[in-house]
């Protein structure tokens, strides 16, 4: 049987993970991509100063496309040939090394619960 793959038409999806639910919040396990600019990266760049996580988690800035290779290793673990466009910020975990989440609100409430401080999530769609 012939199978087509056809390129993504859409928006390139969202990855929905969580630290403390199925991502155990250990030091040293993730990683963040983050771009220079961004203000969704800028805030948690200042987050893990705030909470005290830049020593254990850690981070690349993405630049040339050359630095991009460990992050597009990281979303075709997530999703098997994964063809979408890579963003950021994009946390990952460096066990399985798949995207945990792309989502900065989720990112921002599993640095909290990282640091051991889910009061400091940011409101919203609480704990899944």
């Amino acid at each position: 049987m012939l199978q087509m793959v056809l390129p993504r038409t859409g928006p390139a999806p969202t990855l929905r993970g969580r630290i403390g639910a199925g991502f155990s919040p250990e030091p040293h396990r993730y990683h963040l991509y983050l771009s220079a600019g961004c203000p969704r990266s800028h805030s948690l760049t200042t987050a893990l100063s705030l909470l005290g996580l830049a020593d254990s988690v850690g981070t690349t800035v993405l630049g040339p496309p050359a630095t991009h290779a460990a992050l597009r290793r990281a979303y075709e673990a997530t999703g098997h040939h994964y063809d979408g466009t890579l963003t950021v910020p994009a946390l990952c975990d460096t066990w399985s090394g798949r995207v945990v989440s792309n989502h900065t609100p989720d990112i921002l409430e599993g640095l909290a619960r990282l640091a051991g401080r889910p009061d400091l999530a940011p409101p919203g769609e609480g704990v899944r």
